[in-house]
């Protein structure tokens, strides 16, 4: 159907019906021949531009008529069904017997008048819904070239209790990702992620938002298998700003994102929230304060799932004892005095501390002491970032 109607037939359809053009519009024969005679003789413009919208019509019709004629059809299963249904009750009406099977543009000015009056007012509105269900048999394809040019999963609804399994998991911006798996349920509905900075706890946590996203528009997911319960909300507090004009500071930005919520937990929703190093934007007591609150009340929030990241470690002795929140962490190794990630998820708490060696790596402390000179060539660690398969 799409080699047969290329996106710009398809668009001057669309053009064609919402322009100001003249055209004979009158039901009385006389005045109706009177106005056609008046637009073909004195808007030369406006008559070019009703052949071309009728021609474009037409085809459209013609294109749309073959493809329904295909016996594949018969074999369609999914959303795609009543889409089908739908189109062939439009191609229905007898205005589409009238449809010639050859180019218009060398018919009669009788003929082309005959044809506009159908198609922008008789059948106005059958066109418009026409188009709309091409742009959504568009849109169908796209996503199922997408899903099998890139291998993502078809996800999987489950039944019974929130949760969410993944095997194979990955961000699909990224060139040869690294796979993680993701579990999440009503046993262990909190996620807590540690490790250290460049380890790939953003992309992880991204990763599982997006594919959570696509899950519920029941699209193709960037995994191997995807399964979930369906939720009513998706919150992420990722890369949040301050609003100057607004007097909001980023930390206040941070508790109001919490708020939002919160607000629909109190008001019965079953939510699943991606948090990547909330409280970060005050003084390290607080943050710690104000991150075991907020987790030791996530834990007891039925059909809610969290996915937590921090730099906190120490949140982890106070949460020992917290049985709904389960611990997973990224590590970086040293190799050669560099740096390295493989990307890969473990079970447990990271205790890994590496922002001085960052700022090491790259030379700060040396220059700060006049002990280096500034170095224009790409730096340790942004040659290594360069290469990496997963970021944060």
């Amino acid at each position: 159907m799409f080699r047969k109607l290329p996106a710009y037939v398809v668009q001057n359809v669309e053009i064609y019906q919402r322009e100001v053009l003249l055209g004979a519009t009158k039901k009385n024969p006389i005045e109706y021949f009177l106005q056609a005679t008046n637009v073909y003789f004195n808007h030369d413009r406006h008559y070019r531009g009703i052949v071309r919208g009728v021609q474009y019509t037409c085809s459209v019709i013609r294109g749309l008529c073959e493809f329904m004629a295909q016996e594949e059809l018969e074999a369609a299963k999914g959303e795609i069904v009543p889409l089908l249904a739908e189109l062939q009750e439009l191609l229905s009406f007898a205005w589409v017997d009238e449809i010639p099977q050859q180019q218009v543009a060398g018919s009669s000015p009788r003929k082309i008048f005959r044809l506009d009056q159908v198609f922008r007012q008789q059948a106005k509105g059958v066109i418009l819904r026409v188009l709309q269900l091409v742009y959504e048999f568009d849109a169908l394809v796209s996503l199922a070239d997408a899903t099998l040019e890139h291998g993502f999963a078809i996800p999987e609804v489950l039944d019974g209790d929130i949760r969410i399994e993944a095997e194979g998991l990955v961000h699909p911006y990224l060139i040869d990702a690294v796979p993680n798996a993701v579990r999440l349920d009503q046993q262990e509905r909190v996620l807590f992620l540690t490790g250290p900075n460049m380890a790939g706890k953003t992309t992880y946590l991204r990763a599982v938002a997006i594919a959570l996203y696509l899950a519920h528009l029941g699209i193709g997911v960037p995994a191997k298998r995807f399964g979930f319960v369906p939720l009513q909300r998706l919150y992420s507090s990722i890369s949040l700003n301050d609003d100057i004009h607004a007097g909001i500071s980023y930390f206040r930005a941070e508790a109001l994102r919490i708020r939002v919520i919160a607000e629909s937990i109190s008001q019965g929703h079953s939510v699943a929230a991606v948090m990547d190093e909330p409280f970060k934007g005050t003084n390290v007591k607080d943050a710690f304060d104000a991150s075991l609150a907020v987790l030791e009340r996530f834990a007891t929030k039925e059909d809610c799932l969290f996915l937590f990241s921090s730099h906190l470690i120490e949140l982890d002795d106070q949460l020992e004892e917290t049985k709904q929140i389960s611990r997973s962490h990224f590590i970086a190794e040293v190799d050669g005095g560099r740096l390295k990630f493989d990307y890969q998820l473990r079970p447990g708490v990271s205790d890994q501390r590496l922002g001085v060696r960052v700022l090491e790596e790259e030379g700060v402390f040396d220059l700060l002491d006049g002990t280096k000179e500034k170095n224009p060539s790409q730096s340790k660690a942004t040659k290594i970032n360069s290469n990496k398969k997963g970021s944060e």
